[in-house]
């Protein structure tokens, strides 16, 4: 039986949505930790999956539910993989969307490589001393654009081109995107294993 309710380690509005959408399916009711009063717990991790399996942890033991925790964010050739897992941050700590986008184009000023991917891992705790996590990622390559173009999304989606729609990610439909993006990937492995670990 899968749970009722699991917290999203998360106070990122637009990832919110995205894990409601693709959970209602199933059942699930996401709560953001936010909403639970789940205090936020510093990133020390050097990598994706240290950084998700932190915030899981933590949310899951200050509620007593099972936790899903995400860390994602854009990969760049050219920077050699920055901003990586410092993508909600690129700017400084409390920087917005548009102050990362602004440093990310500017970096990339006069640069003839673009290609850029987003990465997506995702980790679900059962509880806070889950020894085996559930894990899943991935991955979602496109270039970076010049300009920004599009108003859905959030993040570096205005200025990430997926080559196979000829558009940004902020110009494609929310259903789209979840098919595709690197964290609809990672949804779908997730709950492909969450299937096997409920059953």
């Amino acid at each position: 039986m899968f749970p009722k309710k699991i917290v999203l380690a998360s106070g990122n509005k637009g990832k919110l949505r995205e894990f409601e959408t693709l959970f209602s399916e199933l059942g699930i009711e996401i709560v953001s930790q936010g909403a639970l009063g789940v205090s936020e717990v510093e990133e020390t991790g050097t990598t994706f999956i240290e950084n998700a399996i932190i915030k899981a942890r933590h949310a899951a033991k200050e509620t007593g539910l099972p936790a899903i925790a995400d860390d994602s964010g854009i990969v760049v050739d050219a920077l050699d993989g920055a901003p990586g897992i410092y993508s909600a941050r690129f700017a400084g700590q409390g920087a917005s969307d548009q102050d990362n986008i602004d440093l990310l184009l500017d970096r990339l000023k006069g640069q003839v490589n673009r290609k850029a991917y987003f990465f997506c891992m995702l980790v679900m705790m059962r509880h806070g001393d889950d020894p085996v996590p559930v894990i899943s990622q991935g991955e979602w390559h496109g270039t970076i654009t010049h300009t920004q173009e599009g108003t859905a999304g959030f993040g570096y989606d205005p200025v990430f081109y997926v080559n196979e729609f000829q558009c940004t990610a902020a110009q494609l439909d929310k259903m789209q995107k979840n098919q595709i993006s690197h964290r609809g990937q990672a949804l779908g492995g997730l709950m492909t294993q969450m299937r096997q670990v409920f059953a």
